[in-house]
């Protein structure tokens, strides 16, 4: 039964073995140079403008949170186009009741301000 498992445990060993010896050899051979433009942040080629510790304001990932939320709840909404006519009055009703929980925790989020950059 473990002759079975042998070339997977040869595998596992020439990859670590691989591994630390790439790494090693990295850290031996490798030229380390610590000072100029090594150390600025890249910018898509632009020269960087400020620290690198300025905190990214917190509306940015509430507007990044709001736009996976909303983009994932709409993503429901193709299958059901596609079928539509398959589901019939029922799912009529049931795909407007979605929709108006959208539109509700929409106009929720814009009453709290939640999408003003400002």
């Amino acid at each position: 039964m473990f002759e079975t498992l042998y070339p997977i445990l040869f595998l596992v060993v020439v990859a670590a073995v691989l591994a630390v010896a790439l790494v090693s050899m990295s850290l031996i051979f490798g030229r380390r140079t610590r000072m100029g433009k090594k150390t600025e942040p890249y910018e898509c080629g632009m020269t960087p403008v400020g620290t690198t510790k300025n905190p990214v304001p917190v509306k940015f990932y509430m507007v990044a949170i709001l736009f996976i939320l909303f983009d994932i709840e709409v993503i429901f909404l193709y299958p059901w186009a596609v079928i539509s006519n398959k589901l019939g009055t029922f799912g009529f009703i049931e795909m407007i009741v979605f929709i108006i929980i959208l539109l509700v925790g929409y106009f929720y989020i814009l009453g709290r301000g939640a999408l003003k950059w400002d």
